[in-house]
């Protein structure tokens, strides 16, 4: 980065300072990772410069010819790993992705059912700050007392209220979907399926987790998180009438240009995705998030939705007597990163809520296994015991440091 250190010394620090913290902390957010060095390079490559608004062979810039290669592989590629029919790979995110699918398929006023963003739904699934939630009109279902989505619920309100799409996918929900119960539901009363695997889309292409796209009309996901990609959107369609509408939607509806460096090392965390290393690496995934729940059900943290079936848990520490924003604060002193969240019915504010969310994808990046898991999980349960002891929360960060440097990330990388 000899260049970046010549233009813009103050930056170049600040990213060298941010790439120290990610070697030397526990990275359990879990819809963060590491991506590969190869994915890296693409991201910050020539395909910065060029401008390509359209599709492979459909531009509206000339000099498109190899910028065409690269999109096409990345969409042949994304085909191969999840088994849909048709791909766009321009969304620059999640959000967008899932405001192209509205659009595309739907009017404004029209019904959507999403689950609820305090059950372990997602803000673009309806939550009233969110623009969409103005335009759609958003029915929100919920999950079970034994943590369960209430598929009953789900069939009741459909019948109620005629939805003209029924959307299932979360961000704090840790258990897997039916989605076969969901698109019988969706054909008793004529709406559109919509699947969000934003935070599975990894367990899904390695065969962990039940794949939608067989299934439903329309399936959004960010490429990064389990997938392990750079931060971009992908939207996977069935039928080639709902494909027509949502490249519409992306491009020109909602998008210009697309990022074709994104697109790039989108199309390089695919080619990883489909190795057979990639199906282990989502298995220890799996394997590490199970050890973690053990652990904790020794201590009086409680689990909600009662387990995980894969990468993540959501967490309720109110028994410690303290709230999700203390707990972030007291692990984040202790070197393990994590994100206060609320938990279903949660009494508390969004900024102050009842809980924590924790996920393996990153440290298992990192090679970490099921012994790492056992003291990871002892360190919260001793980080949350001490959240006020400013000395003890020193003492296991300099642990967390010693642990991270036995499983380093990046290397070769200096900025």
């Amino acid at each position: 980065m000899e260049n970046l250190q010549k233009i813009d010394l103050p930056i170049a620090r600040s990213l060298q300072r941010e790439l120290e913290r990610q070697r030397h902390t526990l990275e359990m957010i879990p819809s963060e990772n590491f991506v590969s060095l190869a994915v890296l390079e693409a991201l910050g490559s020539v395909a910065t410069n060029k401008y390509a608004e359209g599709y492979p062979g459909k531009r509206y810039y000339g000099g498109c010819e190899f910028i065409d290669e690269i999109e096409t592989l990345a969409i042949e590629r994304a085909k191969e790993l999840f088994g849909a029919n048709y791909i766009n790979v321009q969304p620059l995110s999640g959000a967008p992705a899932n405001m192209a699918a509205y659009f595309g398929l739907l009017e404004p006023g029209d019904v959507i059912l999403g689950m609820d963003l305090s059950h372990g739904g997602h803000l673009t699934h309806g939550s009233p700050v969110t623009f969409m939630s103005k335009i759609f009109d958003f029915k929100r279902y919920r999950t079970t007392t034994d943590g369960l989505i209430d598929y009953t619920g789900i069939h009741d309100l459909a019948v109620k209220f005629k939805p003209k799409m029924i959307l299932m996918g979360y961000s704090a929900y840790s258990r897997e979907i039916d989605f076969q119960k969901i698109h019988e539901i969706a054909q008793e009363v004529e709406a559109y399926t919509m699947a969000d695997i934003a935070h599975i889309a990894g367990l899904i292409a390695a065969g962990e987790m039940n794949n939608p796209c067989p299934l439903f009309d329309i399936v959004t996901t960010t490429t990064h998180k389990t997938l392990r990609g750079p931060r971009g959107g992908m939207i996977m369609c069935k039928d080639q009438d709902v494909a027509k509408r949502i490249n519409k939607a992306v491009f020109p509806g909602l998008q210009g240009g697309p990022h074709e460096n994104n697109i790039a090392a989108k199309a390089v965390a695919f080619k990883e995705a489909l190795q057979p290393e990639f199906k282990e690496y989502i298995k220890q995934v799996k394997k590490n998030a199970k050890v973690l729940e053990q652990e904790i059900k020794k201590t009086d943290i409680r689990i909600c939705f009662g387990t995980t079936d894969n990468h993540l848990l959501l967490l309720d520490v109110t028994p410690k007597g303290i709230s999700g924003k203390q707990a972030e604060q007291a692990l984040d002193k202790a070197g393990i990163t994590v994100n206060k969240n609320m938990i279903p019915d949660d009494t508390r504010s969004p900024m102050d809520p009842s809980g924590i969310r924790i996920g393996t994808p990153a440290i298992t990046t990192r090679g970490m296994k099921e012994d790492e898991m056992k003291q990871i999980a002892a360190w919260i349960e001793q980080a949350l015991n001490n959240y006020d002891n400013d000395a003890e929360l020193e003492k296991i960060r300099n642990d967390v440091k010693e642990l991270t440097e036995r499983f380093p990330i990046y290397p070769e990388l200096k900025y």
